[in-house]
Order: structure tokens, then C-alpha cells, then sequence
């Protein structure tokens, strides 16, 4: 048996202080409209403040554009607290350039930079500031034409004149609970919405999100290591109470009254989705609180009145697909992603649509079964349409069809043993291909629509120093299950190793991938004398509706029935596998599934790991948790089947929680009732709580020692 893990590891340091191996690595890719150039961001191999560059197509060669040095002098960057909690929604730890927008015609590029705002000429590199009195400027975004910015500050929307450099108040109301042009907290947490106001296609209007959260209840998260710090506070909703209240109304650029937009918000409070499109009328996509239910609705902008385009209904839930909307360019109909369609097991993937501009139906794009995960992208030049599909659910492909003319199969134009992607510019001459495959291969070629290559986008990312020896491979037939099994690089042809398995097992996300860069922690938990396996169990994504939502109303009983089930197969075909000594860990999602397997599966798993877990779904917020388990009051007993504190007395195994203390997406309180209840039954378990962290932990000497101590949990209980 190899030695312990311990927190100096080689591998560890390196792994930490690279961020995952992601620092270096291109960010952020857009294509110029005009398929001129590629711009990106990127860090250092061991740095997270990032710079903006640019990649000649015609040259083939890349320069930096602007520095957050350039423009800070070497100060020191700053963000308020909105901006840090704005960020943590986004899953963004990234500093100095984190984030940038082209102009429509790419002629200007905004950088947002430490509470200013920065407008950099691409063709000669003149750089101007657009200076502010009124605030820290949130999701500033620039009017189709570039010559109008926007964006809030202090709860209200402003807008500049960029060739003058005028800015002024376009909102008013502001103030208490009230804010605008900001998307409210379980928009951007749960619905990827981060925008809260748009302007129209001519730039005279805007359209704006007026949110309200009087009524809600208040969460605090204070500092425990400096306790003469104000703890922070943020309305939060919780499954079953109160969500913000949320408006939408018109105004005039230059400011004066808001026309409402009506719509019954009393039965469809979710704004999900906004699009205003040129040709097209302002729509949006609003949903009943338990999203079984859901309207798309266009919206007449001189009277706030709506009408409906299309209503789709789902016993379970409605997911939501931001690609969608997607309109054409003469605005006389749409495209649309469903998977509303009644349809069988099998064949119940989500297809694309045509839809004509009053919502009826058109036709369909994809063929029956194709396995389409979501659309890409639309060339409304040539009317193709690129779609994000594979049959294997460990894999994606791209592929290419178009949405006219006589039912065409679709064209595969980026596949391998991996998961590829491309991202595109207007005029879609030039697109950017990544690729993450098995073999551990990481690229970003830039190619023409004939598929010529005019070069690769550099990464300056530090190598691991091994590559993962990952196997995908599946087990049973009815269901059949998705795994990858990562065995020590020393492994030994008739030995028992003690497993470990790494899960997440929630909805909206799979474990198992064709991407040998994303085994890098397991190989090395492998290396110390371990076999580390992930499952992909009914109820997660890329495997159509009936898989998916087979868990509705109960998000943990059929999970672990199959990983557990899946497990026992894999020790059948793999019995180098000790089937006594298994182990369990995960983080959010995965934090709770581990709690809750180490409690009501201990004949499987001999000890477990739980990272910011969730622990009772009461205590989560309201549009993920109702979305899957309708509200407490309509399904009592799934919260309480689906609740740890039910389990809490009958934990036998060993069990590390792990949880951050300032965690504003699972809150620290989730873990302390936990332990709390585990304490009040005489149960043992281990307790690491990091102080001031979130949900994420980008911290590298944190991120060693954490990594480490799990490494070291899983070696005394399992390898003793």
C-alpha cells in the first residue's frame, strides 16, 4: 500500500495553485461579426486576474489588447458586495478583465474593470473612460449600435451617451426593498438569467425588470473570525415562502413613465426568459411557481398588453432553454427547443421547432429520436441552424442542418472521443473549436465555414503532470447505466483496491464525461491505492424526459437505489473492486447525496465525504427545489423521505462534513442542522467548517489542505 496523502503532495501544490490546471486556459471566446478576429481572456498559469486578447485570422497570430494592469496602475481591484454576489451566481472567480462585450458591428469593445467603465476602439486601441458619480456599475451592456451604454447603479438604470460621455438616470423608484434592471436572485441562481433590463433593437427604449422582496424572509451571513464585522443580509427564498415580486415595464431611453406589461403574474410569477429581437416584438417566457406550466408571451411595447405565442404544459416540470427564442431575421416566425410532446420512452428527446411569428406551429427540424441536447447556433444568412446533440450521453458532438426547404438528415461536423463545441460570429465565416478528449487533450482551433484551419488560440495553461487513465463504460440494460472507472496508475492485475465513489446524482448535471481532464483528482485519489468510480443515475440530464424525471417529488429514493444497484454491477465486471471497503463524496448536490447514502445505505458505503450539502429542501430555495418537488405544503412526505435530518440517527459509518461558512447558495445552516441532529442522536461524525468561504473554494492553500484532508479521511477509514 502507498503512504497516507497529506497536504504537501507535489501533485496537490500544483493542482491547487493552478486553479484545477484552468488558469492559463482561454476564456470567454467571441468571434468578431465580421469573422476578422477572436477575441478572449486569459490568466497566467497560476494567476486569476485575466487580460483581454485578440487573434488575427488573417495573420494567424494573437496580441494582448488590454491589461487590468494597464488600467489600474498595480492598484488594487475592488467590488461591492452586490458585484461579489453577482459573480458567485455566475460561478466566477475570475479578477481583473472578467468580463468584456463587442459592439453588433465589433468596432468596441467594454471592459468593465474595478467599478469602471472602459471603451476600448478595436481598429487603433484608443481607450476611453466613461467616468460616473452614481455608483458601482452592475451588468453594463452596450444598445445594438454601440452608442448607447447602460447599466445599474444603486438599484436604478442609467444610460451614457458614448461619443460624449453624458450619462443620466433612465429609472426612478428605487430605494428599501425596491430595485431595477436587476434579475432577482433565483433568476440568476436557478434560471441563467442574468440580465434584469434590454434595450429595443433602435435603442430608444428599454425594457426593464422592477423587483420587489418586501415580505421575504431575511438571511445573514456574518464573519465568525472577525466578529466585529456587520454580517451581510440578502432576502432569501426559501421552498414555499415568499419570492420577490416581479414587474416588467417600458421606458423611454432618455427617461419619463413606464408603461407596464401585463401579464397574470399571479399565476405565472417566473420571468424566465427575455428576448427583443430586431423585426420581432419583445417576448417573454413566464412560468407557474411549480413550472408545470408555461406561456410565451409577445408584448405590445406601447401598451405593456400581451399575447400568447404558445403554452406548454408538464405533469413533472418545464426545463427552460435560454438558445430560445431564437428569431428569424425578417421576424416572421422562430425557432424553439421542446421536449413538450407526450413523447415515449426512448424517444423523448427534446426536438427543435419552427414556430411562425404568431406561436403556431410550423414545423419540426430535428428528426424523430434525435438525441438534441440544446441549439447552438443560427446562420440566418444561410438559414442553418448548428445543434449541441450525441446519442452517447459521455460524449458531445456538433452538428448542422437547415430549417428550410425539403427534411434534410443533420451533418456532423465536430465530433471525437470527447466533448467538442464551437462558438460563432454573426456573419458565421469563422467559428472557434474546442475540444476536451478522453486522450487529455485540450485545443481551441479557429476554422472557416469550409473547415480550413487558420490557427489555434494559445493556452498558456501548466501540463499535469499525468494524464487520467479514465474507462467509460456502462453496466445493465433496463435501466442502463453510464460510468467511469479510474484505477491507480500502479495498478495490480489481481488485487483488491477499496473503491470510492465520486457523485453528484442531482438534475442539470452528469459526472461521467469523455474528458480525460476532468479525472485529474481522481486519478490522484486513485494513485493512493484506490478505484474511483462515478455513475450517471436516473434523474440526471442527457438521457430524455422519462429518465430525467422519473424523480419528481423525491430527489434521493430512486438516485441511490441506482447507484447502488450500479455499483454492485461494476463489481461484478471489475472484481479487482472490493465491494467491502467503499467509500462516498461529494459536493453540493453530491454533499447531500453522500450524507444521505453513508445514513441509509451503510451495507454499501463504509464511510462518506458530504461538501456543502444540502440537508432538508425546505431550507433551499424556492424555484429549483419546487421545480423537483413540488411546494412542502403540496408534498409533505417526499420532503420529509428526502430530508438528511430523517437519517440523522441511523449514521453508523464514518462521515466528514465539510462546509463554508459564507455559502450564500447552500447555507452554512444546512450543515449545523445536520451536526446538530447528528449530535442530539449520539451519532459520530468528523465536522470541517472553512471559514468565510462560499460555495466555492478558489482559495489554493485552502483548496490543498481540503483536498488533502479527504484524501487522509478515506485512507484511514478504508485502507486501514
Amino acid at each position: 500500500m502507498t503512504t497516507p496523502a497529506h497536504t504537501q503532495d507535489e501533485f496537490l501544490t500544483q493542482f491547487a495553485a493552478t486553479y484545477r490546471f484552468s488558469h492559463g486556459r482561454p476564456k470567454s471566446i467571441t468571434v468578431t461579426p465580421g469573422g476578422d478576429a477572436v477575441l478572449f481572456l486569459r490568466s497566467g498559469p497560476r494567476s486569476f486576474v485575466q487580460d483581454l486578447y485578440c487573434f488575427d485570422t488573417a495573420t494567424g497570430k494573437e496580441r494582448v489588447l488590454l491589461t487590468a494592469d494597464q488600467v489600474l496602475g498595480g492598484g488594487e481591484e475592488k467590488l461591492t458586495a452586490e458585484e461579489l454576489a453577482r459573480r458567485e451566481r455566475m460561478r466566477m472567480s475570475s479578477r481583473g478583465i472578467a468580463s468584456y462585450q463587442l459592439t453588433q458591428d465589433g468596432a468596441k469593445i467594454l471592459v468593465p474593470l474595478s467599478g469602471r467603465l472602459f471603451v476600448i476602439d478595436r481598429a487603433t486601441g484608443a481607450k476611453q473612460e466613461l467616468r460616473s458619480e452614481a455608483g458601482f456599475p452592475i451588468d453594463p451592456r452596450f444598445s445594438a449600435d454601440g452608442s448607447l451604454l447602460a447599466c445599474v447603479r444603486n438599484g436604478e438604470v442609467y444610460a451614457t451617451d458614448v461619443a460624449a460621455g453624458r450619462e443620466w438616470r433612465v429609472t426612478s423608484g428605487a430605494g428599501g426593498t425596491v430595485s431595477n434592471g436587476l434579475a432577482e436572485f433565483v433568476a440568476q441562481e436557478e434560471m441563467s438569467r442574468f440580465h434584469g433590463f434590454w434595450f429595443s433593437p433602435d435603442a430608444r427604449t428599454i425594457l426593464y425588470q422592477q423587483t420587489d422582496t418586501a415580505g421575504m424572509e431575511m438571511f445573514h451571513i456574518a464573519d465568525p473570525v472577525n466578529p466585529n464585522k456587520e454580517a451581510e443580509s440578502w432576502p432569501y427564498p426559501r421552498a414555499g415562502q415568499r419570492n420577490a415580486a416581479v414587474k416588467l415595464g417600458f421606458v423611454p431611453v432618455n427617461g419619463g413613465e413606464t408603461t407596464w406589461v401585463r401579464w397574470d403574474s399571479e399565476k405565472y410569477p417566473y420571468v424566465a426568459t427575455v428576448t427583443w429581437a430586431k423585426n420581432a416584438p419583445p417576448t417573454i417566457l413566464v412560468q407557474n411557481r411549480n413550472q408545470t406550466e408555461q406561456l410565451l408571451l409577445a408584448v405590445d411595447e406601447k401598451t405593456g398588453a400581451t399575447t400568447t405565442l404558445l403554452r406548454e404544459a408538464d405533469d413533472a416540470w418545464i426545463d427552460i432553454h435560454e438558445s430560445c427564442p431564437r428569431w428569424l431575421e425578417d421576424g416572421s416566425g422562430f425557432l424553439w427547443v421542446t421536449d413538450c410532446y407526450g413523447g415515449s420512452a426512448g424517444k423523448d428527446f427534446l426536438r427543435l421547432e419552427l414556430r411562425n411569428r404568431d406561436g403556431s406551429f410550423r414545423k419540426t427540424i430535428t428528426p424523430e429520436g434525435f438525441p438534441l441536447y440544446d441549439l447552438d447556433s443560427f446562420d440566418k444568412r444561410t438559414g442553418n441552424v448548428y445543434l449541441r446533440a450525441c446519442a452517447d450521453p459521455t460524449r458531445q458532438q456538433v452538428w448542422r442542418m437547415p430549417i428550410s426547404g425539403e427534411p434534410r438528415e443533420p451533418v456532423l461536423i465536430l465530433d471525437g472521443d470527447g466533448e467538442y463545441d464551437a462558438t460563432f460570429g454573426e456573419s458565421h465565416t469563422v467559428y472557434v473549436e474546442s475540444a476536451s478528449t478522453r486522450a487529455g487533450g485540450l485545443y481551441w482551433k479557429v476554422r472557416t465555414s469550409d473547415e480550413r484551419v487558420l490557427g489555434e488560440i494559445g493556452s498558456v495553461a501548466e501540463k499535469p503532470p499525468f494524464v487520467p487513465g479514465v474507462e467509460i463504460t456502462s453496466v445493465g440494460e433496463s435501466p442502463r447505466f453510464y460510468a467511469a472507472v479510474v484505477k491507480p496508475r500502479g495498478f495490480v492485475a489481481g488485487r483488491k483496491y477499496p473503491v470510492i465513489v465520486q457523485v453528484y446524482g442531482g438534475p442539470g448535471s452528469t459526472m461521467v464525461h469523455a474528458t480525460g481532464m476532468g479525472y485529474l483528482l481522481q486519478q490522484w485519489l486513485a494513485d493512493h491505492g484506490f478505484i474511483v468510480v462515478s455513475i450517471d443515475n436516473r434523474g440526471t440530464p442527457r438521457r430524455g424526459r422519462a429518465w430525467e424525471r422519473v424523480t419528481k417529488n423525491n430527489l434521493i429514493d430512486i438516485p441511490l437505489k441506482d447507484q447502488c444497484d450500479a455499483l454492485r454491477m461494476l463489481g461484478q465486471k471489475h472484481p479487482e473492486m472490493d465491494m467491502t471497503r467503499v467509500g462516498i463524496t461529494g459536493w453540493s448536490f453530491g454533499g447531500y447525496f453522500s450524507a444521505m447514502a453513508a445514513m441509509r445505505r451503510p451495507d454499501v458505503f463504509k464511510c462518506g465525504v458530504a461538501g456543502a450539502p444540502v440537508c432538508a429542501w425546505e431550507d433551499y430555495d424556492t424555484h429549483y427545489t419546487e421545480r423537483y418537488m413540488s411546494l412542502p405544503q403540496q408534498n409533505p412526505e417526499g420532503y420529509k423521505a428526502s430530508n438528511v435530518l430523517t437519517y440523522c440517527k441511523d449514521l453508523t459509518v464514518p462521515l466528514l462534513i465539510i462546509h463554508g461558512t459564507a455559502d450564500d447558495n447552500v447555507y452554512f445552516m444546512h450543515s449545523l442542522k445536520m451536526t446538530g441532529e447528528l449530535f442530539r442522536n449520539g451519532r459520530e461524525f468528523e465536522f470541517l467548517p472553512l471559514a468565510g468561504f462560499t460555495h466555492m473554494v478558489p482559495d489554493p492553500v485552502v483548496m490543498q489542505r481540503l483536498q488533502g484532508r479527504v484524501a487522509d479521511f478515506f485512507c484511514e477509514k478504508l485502507r486501514p
